[in-house]
C-alpha cells in the first residue's frame, strides 16, 4: 500500500488542511483567481533527496479532485537545484490553496530523507546498518520512517509492540540485567528476539551470560564499543550502538564493529529543505 493513502496518513492531510483552510482562503477569494488554470511546479532550490511528492498529490486533489498531478521524479530521488520534482495543473484557486500544505509535507520529509542519505553515506564500505528511532514527529511517524528508508537508512522498532527492547529504566524496575533478560524470554512471543541495553562492561558480561539475543551498547565511546563489540560477537550476539550518533562519529562507530547504530538525529534533527511551488 502507498503511504501516502494508509489511513494514518490520510487522517494526518485532514488535519493539516483543517488547520490551515479552517476558514478559507481569503486572499485567494478577494483576488478572483478561481476560474483560471494554471501549471505549477514543486521545485528544488537545494541538492537534496525528495520524499513527500506522493502526500503532496494527495493534498492537491483534496482540494480539488479535478487538479491533474504528474511526478516528474520518483520519492527518493536526488534532486539539484533547479530541478522539478512534481505538476500539478488545475484551477488556480486550488492549487494557491494547497500549496502550503504540500510544501509543508515534503520538505519536512525531504530533509529526513536528505539527512538519512548522509548517514547512510557515512557508513558505506562497511558492515554496519544504520537504523531510526522512535523519536519522530507526532503523527508523522509512518512517513518520516518512510522517508528513512527512501535515504539509504533502515527502520528500528515502529512501535512499541514491535520489539523487544530493555532499556536502562526496565532494569531498574526488574532489579538486574539477568532478571530483565530472563523475564523476557521467559515470556516473549515466539520468534521476537531479545535486545538489552547495557553502558557498562559488566552489564555486557550479565547480558552474554543470560542469554540475550541482541545488546545495546549505550553512550560508550568509539574505543569502548570496540572492545565490547569484540565480545558480545563472539558469543553470538548482534551489536547495536546508540546514544549521541552524529553524522561526523557514526562512521567510526561503525568501523569499530557495530552491526547496527541507531541515531535519533535522523529524524528528530533533520531540518526543512528547500523546495518552492513555480506557477507558470
Amino acid at each position: 500500500m502507498d503511504v501516502a493513502t494508509s489511513p494514518a496518513v490520510l487522517r494526518l492531510i485532514e488535519l493539516a488542511l483543517e488547520e490551515d483552510l479552517g476558514r478559507g482562503d481569503v486572499t485567494t477569494e478577494v483576488l478572483g483567481v478561481d476560474t483560471g488554470e494554471l501549471s505549477a511546479t514543486i521545485v528544488a532550490r537545494e541538492s537534496l533527496v525528495v520524499f513527500g511528492l506522493s502526500v503532496a498529490a494527495v493534498v492537491f486533489q483534496r482540494v480539488d479532485p479535478a487538479v491533474q498531478i504528474e511526478l516528474v521524479q520518483p520519492d527518493g530521488e536526488l534532486l539539484e537545484p533547479g530541478q522539478g520534482a512534481l505538476r500539478a495543473t488545475g484551477r488556480a484557486s486550488s492549487i494557491l490553496t494547497a500549496e502550503r500544505t504540500a510544501l509543508n509535507f515534503v520538505q519536512r520529509l525531504s530533509g529526513v530523507a536528505t539527512m538519512a542519505s548522509r548517514f547512510a553515506a557515512e557508513v558505506k564500505g562497511t558492515n554496519a546498518r544504520v537504523v531510526d528511532t522512535r523519536k519522530t514527529t507526532p503523527g508523522y511517524r509512518i512517513l518520516e520512517k518512510a522517508a528513512v528508508r527512501a535515504g539509504g537508512c533502515h527502520n528500528h522498532r515502529a512501535d512499541l509492540g514491535s520489539g523487544i527492547l530493555i532499556k536502562d529504566n526496565h532494569i531498574v524496575a526488574c532489579g538486574s540485567v539477568t532478571e530483565a533478560v530472563k523475564r523476557a524470554l521467559a515470556n516473549s512471543p515466539h520468534g521476537l528476539r531479545v535486545e538489552i541495553e547495557v553502558d557498562t562492561d559488566a552489564q555486557l558480561d550479565e547480558a552474554i551470560a543470560a542469554g540475550a539475543h541482541i545488546v545495546l551498547l549505550d553512550n560508550m565511546s568509539v574505543a569502548e564499543v570496540e572492545v565490547a563489540a569484540k565480545k558480545a560477537q563472539a558469543a553470538g550476539l548482534l551489536v547495536e550502538v546508540s546514544g549521541g550518533i552524529t553524522l561526523e562519529t557514526v562512521g567510526s562507530y561503525a568501523r569499530a564493529g557495530a552491526d547496527i547504530i541507531s541515531s535519533g538525529a535522523i529524524t528528530h534533527s533533520a531540518p526543512a529543505v528547500d523546495l518552492g511551488l513555480d506557477i507558470r
